[in-house]
């Protein structure tokens, strides 16, 4: 992870060449990881996060989401969406954005923006 520091508020910024989130308790394993670090935000590409966690039928992306926000951690996840066809993941991106809290961005720079 790498920090990021806006306006006084800590930012952990995942790099990675691999799948970090393949499972859910990947996911609560990396909230955990930022919350006992004093981090209020997290970014975090698609492409380190299992396909599966797209699919909003099997659970995986609530579940983590709902502990992010339980925790109030902040978090965006950077990529394109645009290939994911199921209206009810496009719903649910959409409501993410309005509330602020967890993000669907294109770019690092609009996570950046998000948090600032």
């Amino acid at each position: 992870m790498q920090l990021q520091t806006i306006h006084n508020t800590k930012i952990a910024e995942v790099i990675s060449e691999g799948v970090v989130i393949g499972k859910t308790e990947d996911g609560l394993d990396l909230l955990g990881e930022v919350y006992f670090q004093g981090f209020e935000g997290v970014i975090i590409a698609e492409k380190n996060i299992t396909p599966d966690f797209f699919d909003l039928k099997n659970g995986m992306a609530g579940e983590i989401l709902q502990k992010f926000s339980t925790y109030r951690v902040r978090l965006a996840i950077t990529g394109d969406f645009s290939r994911y066809s199921s209206n009810s993941l496009r719903d649910f991106i959409f409501e993410s954005n309005q509330r602020k809290h967890i993000c669907f961005v294109a770019s690092r720079e609009e996570a950046l923006a998000v948090f600032s």
